[in-house]
Parts: structure tokens; sequence; C-alpha cells
């Protein structure tokens, strides 16, 4: 089957239409998957790094935030040190945090400092 395209080009159809060819599909998956970097298994030392980039977030955000308290507040109470700081601040934060983290874990593992 031929099909015309725009600018009078003309296009083969063919090759989409046979059988693909698995045996080529799986060692191009397999030659990806020895690309990705190796990372390090959570364990303890990774959960630190979390917690630690979390909280640094959260100081962050007390700080960086400059209109706060607009959304629901958090159903705990919190010391007068956070006054403002509600949900939708936790969850701004807690999302820096955890890419911060991320960061942080992935760069440390493939230094080879974390393992």
């Amino acid at each position: 089957m031929i099909v015309v395209a725009r600018r009078h080009q003309i296009l083969d159809t063919r090759p989409l239409l046979a059988k693909p060819n698995w045996e080529n599909f799986f060692m191009k998956s397999f030659i990806f998957l020895l690309s990705l970097p190796i990372t390090s298994v959570w364990g303890i030392k990774t959960g630190v790094i979390m917690v630690i980039c979390n909280l640094f977030a959260i100081i962050i955000g007390r700080y960086g935030i400059q209109i706060r308290g607009k959304g629901p507040s958090l159903p705990i109470n919190l010391p007068s040190y956070y006054d403002g700081f509600g949900f939708p601040e936790l969850l701004a934060t807690a999302s820096f945090g955890h890419i911060l983290g991320v960061g942080i874990i992935l760069g440390l593992s493939n230094a080879g400092l974390l393992k």
C-alpha cells in the first residue's frame, strides 16, 4: 500500500504492516536498561537524607512563602512560629523536599558515597 502525503512525497507503509522483530526490540530494551544508572537500595541512610531534605524545605518555605494561610489549616496544633502554615504550604514544601532529596540521593549514589 502506497500513500501520497503532502508536497507529493510518496510514503511506503509496508514496513509498518510487517511483523515486528521481537529480537531487535528486546536487544534495544536490554541496552537501554544497561544505560540506566545504578542507584542505592532504600535504607536508613536514604531515609535520613530524605527527612533532612524535607525539614530543610519546610524551613525554607516558612521564610520563602509570602502569602500564607489562604487554604485549609493543618489538623494538628503547631507552635506559634508556624502561624499561617497550612495544608497547601506543607504540600508545596514537602514536594520540594522530595525533589531535593531525590537529587541528593541520586547524586551521592552515582558518586559512590551512598551504597
